[in-house]
């Protein structure tokens, strides 16, 4: 990457889009180069730039990797302690501002919202029929960017619907969390009014339902922001079950089949990530993939057997992890994939001499059976790089966990809230036996848990901990007043020449 967020952003929107994407909406056309304050001339224009923004959503796989390997639920794996230092260091809370993965998502969140901007820029240029739907979808892009940013390092710079350049580091102050939480409302907000209701015209594209459930989601983290603002928690509810009447979604019946290839975009899903396996990169340009990179990083090392492919064993489950299911749970075999159950089942596997794997670092004999390496993907060029798998990031289970959330915390409505619950866990259970009956802070820990159970491997987990307090008790070597928030990359600071301040105890 680039020595700073400005020279990143630059060559990736200012002087260049690299139109490229995952899955069914997007024209693989090939790279080309612009004269930006001459572009903009056409509704194709417009187009081509709004895939450019969508295209780098791609580049989140690595926030759901890390998501999962600063929490509780997985330990960093890999072959061994020195496997990619800048996992290891997340895992074990000692990551520091020349991390290079944290840098990584730095910059490639920056680079999704200057290519929003770059759009956002040249609004008023053109005029034609259909652009607030554009506008609509960039502001929510925008926004989501926003989120993964406010997320993984509080307050960030932000320049309005203006493109960073270079000198603006020196410049343009660090806007507050809550100054960044009121952007993506802002621009929420307008992605509903003017978003059209209904299914998106092209799988893959922003909804309104979408634009709610991530500003429902955005709601209840503006919630516990800080010294807390209780009243996000009615606001949070009011828009999540907005979508949830709208009767769009329904929970897939049988978890088991959400995170298989043939059922990408199905009935839960409210927002996915699109990627492809006939479009690759490498480990010089793990950003040229139109592939899934997490999916390999998750596969166990030197698999030889039935249904999956082999991958770098990283992001390992805990028995910890495995035994936070309750018995009956059938959700605890879909997410989590027990490597020596699975081999006992298949002795016959390659003329019965079994199924055979390499036990990488911190091995568990457990791996993320949501996001593995599946045989029969094209993986083209690269087995372990190119994963078709698309990720599910917001899921109609999680509206429900959400809206329940929000309306027991708020004191707004624990029976909706416990039906809402029970709606998860009656699919989790194949039966309503399990049910909770529980009322205010039980119920809101039943919640809480049940977040983990159903999000395993998602990456979630760790700012569901971060947002409700729980870090410091739960995670090893989480310091209180240091690690809610990572660093600004070491380059950002020095360039800023003093104009941004580094997080605390960093």
């Amino acid at each position: 990457m680039k020595k700073k967020i400005i020279t990143a952003v630059a060559a990736l929107s200012f002087l260049t889009l690299n139109i490229s994407c995952g899955d069914d909406f997007v024209d693989r056309t090939p790279p080309y180069s612009i004269d930006s304050e001459n572009y903009f001339n056409s509704k194709a224009d417009y187009e081509q730039a709004l895939i450019a923004v969508y295209d780098m959503l791609q580049s989140t796989y690595q926030n759901v990797l890390l998501g999962e390997i600063a929490s509780d639920n997985t330990l960093c794996g890999g072959e061994s302690a020195t496997d990619t230092p800048g996992f290891q260091q997340v895992d074990n809370m000692s990551h520091t501002p020349v991390n290079p993965q944290v840098k990584n998502i730095w910059d490639w969140m920056f680079a999704g919202v200057n290519r929003a901007n770059y759009i956002l820029e040249f609004k008023d240029k053109t005029d034609f029929e259909g652009k607030e739907q554009i506008i609509a979808q960039t502001r929510f892009l925008r926004a989501y960017f926003h989120f993964e940013l406010v997320k993984w390092f509080g307050g960030i710079p932000m320049k309005g619907d203006a493109r960073f350049k270079l000198g603006d580091e020196t410049t343009i102050p660090r806007s507050s969390a809550e100054e960044v939480y009121a952007s993506i409302e802002a621009d929420l907000l307008y992605a509903i009014e003017n978003l059209n209701p209904g299914p998106p015209a092209q799988q893959g594209r922003v909804t309104q339902n979408a634009a709610r459930a991530l500003l429902g989601k955005a709601y209840l983290y503006w919630a516990d922001l800080g010294d807390g603002h209780p009243e996000k928690f009615a606001q949070s509810a009011a828009v999540l079950e907005t979508l949830i009447q709208s009767n769009a979604y329904t929970l897939v019946s049988n978890y088991d089949t959400i995170f298989e290839n043939n059922n990408e975009n199905n009935s839960e899903s409210v927002f996915e990530v699109q990627y492809t396996d006939a479009e690759g990169g490498s480990f010089t340009c793990l950003q040229c993939s139109e592939g899934n990179v997490a999916v390999g990083f998750n596969g166990p090392r030197g698999f030889d057997g039935p249904l999956y492919d082999p991958g770098y064993s990283f992001n390992i489950p805990t028995q910890e992890t495995y035994d936070f299911f309750e018995p009956g749970d059938l959700r605890r075999d879909a997410a989590i994939l027990n490597i020596d159950a699975f081999a006992a089942a298949h002795t016959d596997w390659n003329n019965n001499n079994g199924v055979h794997y390499s036990e990488g670092y911190e091995h568990t004999g457990f791996y993320n059976k949501k996001y593995i390496p599946r045989k029969g993907d094209l993986n083209i060029p690269d087995q372990n790089l190119t994963n078709p798998n698309n990720y599910r990031s917001i899921r109609y289970a999680d509206v429900l966990l959400m809206a329940a959330e929000a309306l027991n915390r708020g004191g707004l409505d624990d029976v909706k809230a416990r039906t809402y619950l029970n709606m998860v866990r009656q699919r989790a259970f194949g039966n309503a036996s399990h049910n909770i009956t529980a009322s205010g802070s039980a119920l809101t820990q039943f919640i809480w848990d049940e977040r983990r159970r159903e999000l395993v491997g998602e990456g979630h987990r760790f700012f569901d901990l971060v947002r409700t307090k729980q870090a410091a008790s739960t995670i090893d070597g989480f310091v209180e007043g240091k690690h809610e928030v990572f660093p600004l990359p070491y380059e950002e600071i020095q360039f800023s020449n003093g104009n941004w301040q580094q997080n605390p105890n960093y």
